[in-house]
């Protein structure tokens, strides 16, 4: 990690810091509106510098970090985990989490007479 970086592009440090797996990925996102630097909207050419705090929409959580160090090269895991500092709340427990919907999947036809009687029971009717 060179010490001579005072900035770095949005999108090089999602990647370097693990986030994406590819660069491309990481620019999408940022397309997409799925990514914020303190508090505003960020494009991949945003210049990220140490203390921005960055908000992250992936698939299946939102996270909350802040930048502690720049990067502008994939590394390994645990020099990717010194870029940033987790501020992310902790999930709730699984008691409280909402079960995933019940799909049936295309094609698969109408449900027989015991499938529709244990889709009611799944969801409480």
């Amino acid at each position: 990690m060179p010490e001579d970086i005072l900035a770095v592009r949005l999108d090089k440090w999602l990647w370097a810091a693990r986030f994406y797996k590819t660069r491309s990925l990481a620019a999408k996102a940022c397309d997409g509106g799925k990514v914020e630097i303190n508090g505003q909207s960020a494009k991949p050419h945003k210049l990220v510098r140490p203390g921005d705090r960055v908000k992250l929409s992936l698939p299946s959580w939102r996270r909350e970090v802040t930048v502690l160090g720049l990067a502008d090269r994939r590394g390994p895991a645990s020099a990717a985990r010194l870029l940033y500092e987790d501020l992310t709340p902790p999930p709730p427990p699984s008691a409280l989490r909402k079960a995933p919907p019940i799909v049936r999947p295309p094609g698969a036809g109408r449900p027989t007479k015991r499938e529709r009687r244990l889709l009611d029971r799944l969801r409480g009717d």
